[in-house]
């Protein structure tokens, strides 16, 4: 049961302020016999290519700021003149005096790190003051762009991925048994043993190669989720290259019992199921399934999707399993709370929409029905870690266990299922789990989550320890897994680490920022003719990454067309008395114009209904009348 999500960001700017949401991924990472790495190994990495920074020839970069490279390595660094990996980089110049690169992971193992500085390494420089640092990003190997493994088509892992885990046929136990021999197969098909070579040890040396191309002595790192543990490893692995560490929603498997190791995401996800639940009983105005027993209701969703899928408008049928996807896709974040609510409320009326829209950020599927890497990928890298599912001395008594305290995503597990083989000893028979321990002096940000699902703040605990003196341990008391761009408290922070070297004082904490408080002035805004009344809709101001605490808006929807809406709100507004500040398309499909008075700054987007086909707005499927323009209203505080 891997938690894996890529969440995609969406920023939107008012006379330069910034609002972004990032939400970063883990998978499980039960404990096997651990390798002691508290000896540094700190040879020089094998690089067979230099760096050759150039303009970046990828969809995903909409800005001409970022550089590309690749960078060749070894596959397997025991035999440095064998086969070859190319990692894809992306760089985000310094704008003043060089002091270094701050390397990045934003989570997985399989999410790509060239996807997530395309998407928000501007902000990150803005938000952290890092004008005198490189940005870099890379895809890690075995994902996208390097070398992206793999083993099952698209349309195969369409087939396997929401395979009814409580058959009522012979047919649907036989895809449910044959599903995890087929992938294996697969993969070791198309790849053989060099699946071994897909590791997070191996991916550190990858790090330390990319920090030798680029001409640095030591690097600065900022690692997300399972990017935490990578940059564990990479600094028990070389710790005299580091200059500065931040390790944000911390991940560290090595040590867990086995009773752990399958039960802290489980219970992580159960708790933060049941404070979504809270939330959405409170405050129906904000939650559109709410009722008096939300758990219940959510309960009896499931049991009907078991007993009757529902067809998705691709044909697509959503079962119980598509609906737990979905539902922990939001958990990931309080922002995504609302589109939760609105995905179950359309789903139980019959239409599955939302739910896929959120299942398919969660598992990397786009709208033309291709996937990226990271589902894949996962599950080898994952495997060539060490990060392998023990199996328990009494099945039954755990199985047991697991579903008392987690009825909702444990409720169905079986004695079978906790001894079944998870496929690790076929693909990567010889893998162990790289024990954390760094010996080094450079300050080391830890920073866990009290209500994290994906990455409980236990890990963060003993990951600070394992960092040893010089790790200091922050605490987020938000919901919520991953917290750079999320908290302004916590950007801060790390920032004081990466640019200053300076760590916080033992037992620091962050609390979740305010929510934008409502301007006085926003009743006092024109209407123009042949718009509808503004309304909050807080799903989907969430779905596009705006929760409360970046912004307050409301929406309009409106048959005119896109410019026609937008010509319109210009004509009303400076009217008003507002100045049109400018024009921009933050991404593909949304227009945006910026407007201001003496006292008010206001933003407008404009989405027509032709560009919600866009597969940057397909987190709005479901929310929105395909027939309408869609105009969102945003004050966001200077």
């Amino acid at each position: 049961m891997s938690i894996v999500q890529s969440r995609r960001v969406v920023a939107t700017a008012v006379a330069g302020a910034a609002a972004l949401l990032v939400a970063a991924c883990s998978g499980e990472g039960p404990a096997v016999t651990a390798v002691d790495s508290r000896t540094a190994v700190e040879a020089q990495p094998t690089a067979l290519s230099a760096l050759t920074w150039g303009d970046c020839d990828d969809p995903v970069v909409v800005s001409d700021e970022y550089e590309c490279a690749t960078l060749t390595v070894p596959l397997d660094y025991t035999r440095p003149d064998g086969d070859t990996i190319d990692l894809a980089l992306i760089r985000l110049p310094a704008t003043r005096s060089r002091d270094g690169a701050v390397l990045t992971n934003p989570g997985g193992p399989g999410a790509s790190g060239f996807d997530f500085i395309a998407a928000v390494g501007t902000t990150l420089r803005a938000e952290m003051g890092l004008d005198e640092f490189d940005i870099i990003g890379f895809d890690p190997r075995g994902v996208d762009r390097s070398g992206g493994l793999r083993c099952l088509t698209d349309a195969e892992v369409d087939a396997s991925l929401y395979l009814d885990y409580t058959p009522d046929t012979p047919a649907e136990q036989e895809l449910l048994d044959n599903a995890p021999a087929e992938f294996e197969d697969a993969c070791t098909d198309a790849y053989g043993d060099t699946l071994s070579q897909y590791s997070t040890q191996n991916t550190a040396r990858d790090m330390d190669a990319i920090r030798n191309a680029l001409g640095d002595q030591q690097i600065s790192y900022l690692g997300i989720s399972y990017g935490t543990y990578l940059g564990g490893v990479y600094a028990s692995m070389f710790p005299s290259r580091v200059r500065a560490m931040v390790l944000d929603a911390a991940f560290d498997p090595v040590g867990d019992t086995v009773e752990e190791s399958y039960s802290t995401q489980l219970v992580g996800f159960e708790e933060a199921f049941d404070n979504w639940a809270t939330w959405c009983a409170d405050t129906p105005a904000e939650c559109a399934f709410s009722t008096d027993d939300v758990g219940a209701a959510w309960d009896r969703l499931s049991d009907r999707l078991d007993a009757e899928p529902v067809e998705n408008s691709d044909g697509r049928m959503a079962n119980q399993a598509v609906l737990d996807t979905a539902t922990k896709a939001a958990l990931y974040s309080e922002t995504a709370w609302p589109v939760l609510g609105s995905a179950l409320a359309t789903a139980d009326g019959g239409d599955p929409a939302g739910l896929f829209a959120l299942a398919d950020g969660y598992t990397g599927r786009s709208p033309d029905g291709t996937y990226s890497t990271e589902q894949q990928s996962f599950g080898i890298i994952s495997c060539a870690s060490g990060f392998s599912s023990p199996t328990p001395d009494d099945p039954e008594a755990l199985a047991e266990e697991l579903r008392q305290k987690a009825p909702r995503f444990g409720g169905e597990i079986t004695a079978d299922d906790l001894a079944a083989d998870d496929g690790c000893s076929t693909l990567t028979p010889d893998a162990q789990l790289q024990e954390i321990g760094y010996s080094g002096e450079a300050p080391i940000l830890v920073v866990g989550g009290e209500n994290d699902p994906a990455t409980p703040i236990r890990w963060a605990k003993e990951m600070t320890e394992a960092m040893g003196p010089s790790a200091r341990l922050l605490t987020y008391t938000g919901e919520g897994h991953g917290f750079v761009l999320v908290s302004r408290c916590v950007t801060e922070a790390e920032a004081q680490v990466l640019v200053w070297l300076d760590l916080p004082d033992d037992g620091a904490s962050c609390d979740p920022d305010p929510d934008v408080v409502r301007p006085d002035w926003w009743d006092s805004l024109p209407v123009p003719p042949g718009m509808s009344t503004l309304s909050p809709r807080p799903d989907i101001f969430s779905s596009l990454g705006l929760g409360p605490t970046v912004v307050f808006g409301e929406a309009a929807t409106t048959s005119l067309g896109a410019d026609q809406a937008l010509d319109a709100y210009d004509t009303a507004l400076v009217d008003a008395g507002f100045e049109l500040l400018g024009r921009q398309q933050p991404i593909d499909g949304v227009d945006q114009a910026f407007y201001a008075t003496a006292d008010a700054q206001l933003s407008i987007l404009v989405i027509g209904s032709e560009d919600l086909q866009s597969p940057d707005l397909s987190t709005l499927t479901g929310l929105v009348d395909p027939d309408e323009t869609l105009v969102l209203l945003l004050y966001i505080p200077l």
